[in-house]
């Protein structure tokens, strides 16, 4: 049977949503009325200087003399890959500057992703079912990677006690690869979900699912590590080794800083999740599940354009095809209209909202050394 997170029996509550609803468009409608050739050139701007700070990283790490100049290199690659992940990739994969003039390189349906994750397969997985169905069990993907289990209405797992090891050591110096293997359905040929349905992505473990699969997650990431770990070394001759250092001491910061964007936006405590078969019965109640499913976390406008926006994750939410600084500049209303209509709106710093991340993970971690030691002693 289905079941409406907002299913109280009064007649008012649908008034409340939709009066939420509505307010919600009218939102909408007057900021898409104002995107234009200055979200063109804001974008071309920052991908300007995201170039810049590449090729300033790779030459301080190809030709460095000393500590400092090396890990200044480092630090201006991490940057590059940061911006061209985020405030760049993310949002030109959600269509941010679809059909505005002189902004066709970043074009949804043909943008190229400076990233190792598979174009078609990201806009499949999170536009469609991450954005259309936010923390609803069995049909939003994203509740669950590996052990590091992320909302409660996610089914139990024998690996959930090795979360935060997992979480540290693993996912978030590998996000951006990690994701890839989720979208691209790799991750389905040896982990079951738990749900009914078994698989996030693939519709079995065949050998056409797994040839389809396997294709989709190489190729993006073969030639994007090829030039990384490769490539760019091998220029370096007998100085390859810490080109490729460099290389990769950049890729894990900007993966660390991903992961950390990412998982404060959805999961804490507070953050509301939905059991299997939950369904928004209008607009403004699925206007609100997005709301009451995200949280909003404060940093300053650098770490907010590295963040790509989703410090504001409840106006990406709402609107995930709207530029990164539309999402910025219309939070304060947002909140307010929230307010009025009795709709949870979340937001803190950054740091208490990364501390509650790996609380809620590891609360599921716990849990799950419990069911084992239950376990162990029953048999």
């Amino acid at each position: 049977m289905q079941t409406h997170p907002h299913d109280n029996g009064f007649a008012s509550e649908d008034d409340r949503l939709r009066r939420f609803g509505e307010d919600i468009d009218a939102l909408k409608k007057r900021t898409f009325a104002r995107v234009g050739a200055e979200d063109v050139a804001y974008v071309k701007r920052v991908d300007r200087i995201s170039h810049g700070l590449e090729w300033t990283g790779r030459a301080l790490i190809h030709f460095s003399l000393d500590p400092l100049t090396y890990f200044g290199g480092v630090f201006a690659l991490a940057l590059h890959k940061q911006l061209q992940t985020a405030e760049i990739g993310h949002s030109a994969l959600h269509g941010a500057w679809d059909g505005l003039a002189g902004a066709e390189r970043y074009d949804s349906k043909t943008f190229r992703w400076d990233a190792p994750i598979d174009e078609a397969s990201w806009k499949s997985g999170h536009n469609v079912k991450h954005h259309g169905n936010t923390n609803v069990a069995g049909r939003d993907p994203d509740i669950r990677f590996g052990p590091a289990r992320l909302t409660g209405d996610t089914p139990p797992s024998m690996l959930d006690r090795w979360a935060l090891p997992f979480t540290l050591g693993i996912l978030a110096p590998n996000f951006r690869f990690i994701i890839n293997t989720h979208v691209t359905g790799f991750n389905d040929l040896y982990k079951d979900n738990g749900f009914a349905e078994h698989y996030d992505v693939l519709p079995d473990r065949s050998l056409k699912s797994a040839a389809l699969a396997l294709r989709r997650m190489l190729r993006k990431i073969v030639p994007y590590y090829a030039r990384e770990y490769l490539f760019y070394p091998a220029l370096a001759g007998p100085f390859f080794l810490k080109v490729l250092l460099g290389n990769r001491l950049a890729e894990t910061a900007s993966n660390f800083y991903t992961a950390a964007t990412i998982l404060c936006g959805h999961v804490g405590e507070d953050v509301k999740s939905w059991p299997v078969g939950t369904r928004a019965r209008s607009r403004g109640e699925w206007y609100a599940m997005q709301v009451e499913g995200s949280c909003d976390y404060e940093v300053s406008l650098p770490f907010s354009i590295l963040c790509g926006g989703l410090d504001r994750q409840i106006e990406h939410h709402l609107f995930p095809n709207l530029p990164p600084p539309r999402l910025r500049e219309i939070a304060p209303e947002v909140k307010e209209i929230c307010r009025r209509h009795g709709v949870t709106y979340r937001t803190d710093g950054w740091g208490r909202s990364l501390a509650k991340v790996w609380k809620r993970i590891g609360d599921f971690a716990r849990e799950g050394r419990m069911r084992d030691a239950l376990r162990a002693m029953t048999e």
